[in-house]
């Protein structure tokens, strides 16, 4: 697992996760830069898959990304912490590497899930993600190159440190 500080729109690997809304029609923040990079087509496909649960995934076609796949996945609205907020953030990472590996997908980055307009908080966010991911790989024994695409200088240093001790 590694971290990234870049677009995760130009990032080169097979797939990225979509931080979605249930429409998976497209949004702010992550989920509107996905669909404007990744053209209108994108939309269209979106439009045939019937919207999305929260801590359910997706997968499309990557369009105009360099990512040959993009995994929608959407994440729990904080609500302080009872209402199964945490179970449903670690559900969006499973889920989503389920379907990494249903396709062949060796390669994968997550952006920072609902830890933006959704209210997350990034530290618990940051643990949930990473050790989910962690778990995720060994208790299935699959290899799929994690990357964790930071936006802002709190996320970077969160998953710096997080990132190190799980070294």
């Amino acid at each position: 697992m590694k971290l990234d500080s870049g677009d995760i729109t130009q990032l080169t690997v097979d797939a990225i996760i979509n931080a979605a809304n249930k429409s998976l029609l497209g949004g702010g923040g992550v989920d509107g830069a996905i669909h404007r990079a990744a053209g209108p087509l994108l939309l269209k496909e979106c439009e045939s898959l019937g919207g999305c649960e929260t801590g359910q995934a997706k997968v499309t076609k990557g369009y105009n990304l360099a990512a040959k796949y993009i995994i929608h996945t959407v994440g729990p609205i904080w609500k302080g912490g009872e209402a199964s907020e945490a179970e449903l953030l670690a559900s969006c990472y499973r889920e989503s590497l389920k379907l990494a590996d249903t396709h062949n997908i060796n390669t994968i980055a997550f952006p920072c899930i609902s830890t933006g307009i959704y209210g997350f908080p990034k530290q618990a966010a940051a643990e949930i993600a990473i050790s989910t991911c962690k778990s995720y790989l060994v208790d299935t024994g699959s290899e799929i190159d994690i990357t964790f695409c930071c936006f802002g200088e709190e996320d970077i240093e969160i998953y710096k440190k997080l990132l190190n001790r799980a070294a």
